[in-house]
């Protein structure tokens, strides 16, 4: 009997998708881990497993995957360790730079720079995997924990990340990503998007970063016009470590006790949310504050909601100027809620969402000197609508996050 001709063109897509002959590498500790461990990610083929064995791996440079499909598999975040105190460049501990990637299960530890990088690497995969510098919050540590860039499809889920100099958890000038379950403390950062657009964030702890989470735009930069970001149930807990940034980074200006952050973007729902004891802020909606040349840049928050989180404590020592005076001015702490007075400002749901400061910028870029702070009741926001301008609305943007394929790689 003929087959039909669809039939057949499924089959020969599924054969090319799934390879017959995939296999599994096993790359043990021991003496010489570099060099068999390096090798394995270079001899694996698409469909392959690259699995590490049980134990510290000591490496003295940076590792690279460049092939497309491969796993990347430990026994365990805190069972195969991928050792870097003793890497001799200044490069990251892991560079992925292809699709359908999958790292999960194993931990990378003291990297001179970032812990791990994948660039332009579609539909990747981070689970279950620890970045940890374990001398604790210094400036000479890697920027970044866990930095996908310049990928469409990114999941990152159940990993935990501490003493980034930058971000613990940062994806950026991307697309279609989710951010869950993971745990991050003691970076300068906890969790930040960048320049990225379909991001969900859920599900988090972060505690003990200067700022737990962050979604800016910022200009000059490759892909730009971040947006369409959900921040929805994550627990946001003392971050209250002092800033140790690198001078000169955007992030070495966040202050100590910023609990979110939206900075110079638009579309943005900060819902569900429990956000405990951030000195400064809980949630924080301002403008980009340097001065810039990109014609296309939109420096102003737009279109932010912040509906139905809950707040314990917080404002009660907040890092701006003059921020002792507006602190007794209401009371002894800040309301949950502080907005520059630039762009439009955040619709809420009412109640405690709704409480805010404005300082009452005159313009982007303005120094804090300038400001005119007063106390502000926050309109409530609508259903399904979102601004866009005063007086305009639109119905709101398809819900974010990645393709759910990707959670079959990691929970499968």
């Amino acid at each position: 009997m003929r087959m039909p001709i669809t039939i057949i063109a499924a089959a020969s897509a599924l054969a090319l998708a799934a390879p017959l002959h995939a296999k599994t590498i096993d790359v043990a500790a021991g003496e010489g881990a570099q060099t068999r461990l390096q090798e394995a990610l270079i001899l694996a083929e698409p469909g392959d497993t690259v699995q590490l064995g049980a134990g510290r791996f000591l490496l003295t440079d940076g590792l690279s995957l460049d092939v497309n499909g491969v796993t990347l598999r430990g026994a365990g975040m805190d069972a195969s360790v991928l050792d870097f105190t003793g890497q001799k460049g200044a490069g990251e501990g892991l560079l992925v730079t292809s699709d359908e990637v999958t790292l999960r299960d194993f931990a990378v530890e003291n990297t001179r720079g970032d812990g791990i990088k994948s660039k332009g690497a579609d539909n990747v995969v981070y689970y279950r995997i620890r970045v940890t510098w374990t001398g604790g919050p210094k400036e000479t540590n890697g920027a970044y924990g866990i930095y996908p860039v310049s990928s469409t499809g990114v999941l990152v889920d159940g990993c935990k990340v501490s003493g980034a100099s930058d971000a613990g958890i940062y994806v950026g000038q991307s697309k279609a990503i989710t951010v869950r379950y993971n745990y991050v403390e003691q970076s300068v950062a906890g969790i930040e998007i960048e320049n990225s657009r379909d991001a969900l964030v859920t599900g988090n702890l972060v505690t003990r970063n200067t700022g737990g989470i962050l979604v800016f735009d910022l200009p000059n930069l490759p892909v730009m016009g971040g947006g369409n970001t959900r921040i929805a149930d994550n627990l946001v807990i003392a971050n209250d470590t002092p800033n140790f940034a690198p001078k000169g980074n955007i992030v070495a200006g966040v202050p100590r006790g910023t609990g979110v952050m939206i900075m110079a973007n638009e579309l943005i729902d900060v819902t569900g949310n429990t956000l405990v004891a951030n000195p400064t802020g809980q949630v924080m909606v301002v403008a980009y504050p340097k001065p810039f040349t990109d014609k296309t840049y939109n420096p102003l928050p737009r279109g932010v909601w912040i509906v139905n989180n809950t707040y314990v404590g917080g404002g009660d020592d907040p890092q701006l100027p003059g921020g002792d005076q507006l602190k007794a001015a209401f009371g002894g702490a800040l309301p949950p809620v502080l907005w520059d007075g630039l762009g439009e400002a955040p619709l809420a749901s009412g109640g405690d969402d709704a409480r805010a400061l404005s300082l009452n910028l005159p313009a982007q870029g303005a120094g804090a000197e300038l400001a005119r702070p007063a106390p502000l009741t926050l309109a409530r926001a609508m259903p399904q609508i979102v601004p866009v301008a005063p007086g305009a609305s639109v119905p709101r943007p398809p819900k974010p996050g990645a393709p759910s394929a990707l959670d079959a790689r990691a929970r499968p």
